[in-house]
């Protein structure tokens, strides 16, 4: 019985119904399974030596063959599966088809030549400038600071207080913005012709060459390109270097910057310095107007009233009514002692009696020189008040004028504490071979670039053809 038979026999006694069917199924024993399972699972075994070798196809009808007799029917797949307990089924690998092999479609073609467009070509034209094109570029530096001289007084040096070579911070600032300014290039454009110098080798390498027709906002501009400033807020420390197509150029336009530099912070100095005194000697010329006036006041005083000093006047009168009264003791010590020894028709009563009144009529006249009363124009209270009033004036101009000097001469020491000057710690350089362009290293950052931007493009793309 071949095996296509056996297979039907064994599906037909798994129907239900069948008389036969369960004894056909109490009789699979596991000897019987064991017995046909060699048959139904070794299609492919090998052949004995004294076989036939078979061809390719003969091979193939086997395989099927087999594969049709194995695979049972449902009813079949029921009736084997009581046993499953006993003797388990070794499971089925299924094996998937093997790929077909790549083929190039459009859109690869299209990546390629993106990236031929987009980098390899770019970074070649730049590759082919650089080295045939592109000028040598030759750079000077200079480097500087701004430094403020602190001048002790006396007083700090007797005190040990000494300060010297402190930087100014906002002088470096606004010196940073000279070096950049159109006002700079346009007079170093002056001096030494920057169009000229920057323009001659434009036909050969345009892009690192001025314009001849720029303006000069496009000179101000290419400035920037070829002086590189380099400042450090912290230190106060400004570097600086000049780029050009020849080493002795380069160095000549760094002398200027360097020139130009010193001048502009010497007069910012210079006008630190004028701020400084200005209000001082504005104070000491209102106090010197002042003390002129004063003594003027006094000098016309002295001339309208013929007295130098009325102090020494008012000492003189003091001094004599002093004497007048020592007089009038006197006489009238004489006179009492004639009326007691003489009679009183002894002539020499009457001449006492007419020397005491005399001296106090000279007292009560000199008296009235004191007062407000008298017809005399020389009041002595009136001229004392007066010049009084004009020594106080004269008094308080003279320490006015003094305090302003004072004040004048300490703006001017403070001021001269903080004159600031440019120090150089490099000067101007002369380079001795080229640095710039650095060709390697613009390539390098040129290929990076245009790979990162290919690349980001080329996801671009593919994203939204997914989402299609």
């Amino acid at each position: 019985m071949n095996k296509p038979e056996a297979a039907k026999i064994d599906t037909q006694a798994a129907q239900p119904g069948s008389a036969d069917g369960d004894m056909q199924s109490s009789d699979t024993s596991p000897d019987r399974q064991a017995a046909a399972t060699p048959a139904a699972s070794t299609p492919d075994a090998p052949a004995t030596p004294g076989d036939t070798p078979r061809s390719d196809a003969e091979h193939d009808n086997d395989q099927k063959a087999n594969q049709g007799a194995v695979t049972p029917a449902p009813q079949a797949q029921a009736a084997k599966a009581a046993p499953k307990s006993e003797t388990p089924k070794e499971p089925k690998v299924m094996v998937a088809p093997m790929a077909q092999p790549a083929r190039i479609k459009p859109r690869h073609r299209a990546v390629m030549a993106s990236f031929f467009v987009v980098v390899l070509l770019p970074l070649l034209f730049a590759a082919w400038y650089l080295y045939a094109r592109a000028l040598d570029q030759y750079v000077s530096y200079v480097a500087f600071t701004v430094r403020s001289e602190d001048v002790s007084s006396a007083s700090d040096l007797l005190g040990g207080l000494s300060a010297f070579g402190s930087g100014g911070s906002e002088d470096t600032d606004i010196l940073y913005e000279f070096i950049q300014s159109r006002e700079l290039v346009s007079i170093i454009d002056d001096e030494i012709d920057l169009r000229s110098i920057y323009a001659a080798s434009y036909e050969t390498d345009p892009y690192f060459s001025f314009d001849p027709e720029g303006t000069i906002e496009d000179l101000a501009e290419y400035w920037s390109r070829v002086v590189k400033i380099f400042y450090d807020s912290g230190t106060g420390l400004i570097e600086v270097r000049v780029h050009a197509f020849h080493p002795q150029t380069a160095k000549d336009i760094a002398e200027r910057i360097f020139d130009r530099s010193s001048a502009m912070i010497n007069d910012l100095s210079a006008d630190a310095r004028a701020d400084a005194t200005r209000y001082a000697s504005e104070e000491l010329d209102f106090a010197v107007e002042r003390l002129k006036e004063a003594r003027q006041a006094i000098t016309e005083f002295r001339s309208r009233n013929q007295i130098v000093d009325p102090a020494a006047e008012i000492g003189g009168q003091t001094g004599l009514m002093s004497a007048l009264q020592t007089k009038l003791s006197d006489a009238l010590i004489t006179f009492d002692l004639l009326r007691e020894s003489a009679g009183a028709n002894d002539p020499r009563m009457a001449q006492a009696e007419l020397r005491i009144q005399v001296i106090r009529e000279r007292i009560e006249e000199e008296r009235l020189k004191y007062g407000a009363d008298s017809s005399d124009e020389r009041n002595f209270s009136t001229l004392v008040g007066e010049y009084e009033r004009l020594a106080v004036e004269r008094e308080f101009a003279e320490q006015t004028y003094l305090a302003a000097l004072a004040a004048l001469d300490s703006a001017k020491i403070e001021a001269q504490r903080q004159s600031r000057y440019l120090a150089a710690y490099i000067k101007p350089t002369l380079a001795e071979r080229a640095e710039y362009p650095q060709k390697a290293l613009m390539l390098g950052v040129l290929g990076a670039f245009l790979l990162f931007t290919w690349a980001i493009g080329v996801m671009i793309f593919y994203a939204i053809k997914d989402r299609r």
